[in-house]
């Protein structure tokens, strides 16, 4: 079963709280999406750091019920 554009943006907030969270079905699928993730939580963090900030906070739902994601990542 995919996961709604609502579902992913409340698994980033739970895990990473002061977030601002853009995110865009790319195919209308539920299983593409481009999410752009800005955070305060993300200074002086490595963009691999902070891309395994959002992955954790998927709790496993990368690559079962969400088959792709685009990710950035930024500072505010």
């Amino acid at each position: 079963m995919p996961l709604s554009k609502e579902e992913l943006e409340k698994f980033i907030k739970n895990s990473i709280p002061d977030s601002t969270i853009i995110i865009e079905d790319l195919r209308g699928d539920g299983d593409h999406y481009s999410a752009t993730v800005i955070s305060k939580s993300f200074k002086g963090k490595t963009k691999i750091e902070q891309h395994k900030m959002v992955y954790d906070s998927l709790e496993g739902k990368m690559g079962n019920e969400l088959h792709a994601l685009m990710l950035k990542t930024k500072t505010e």
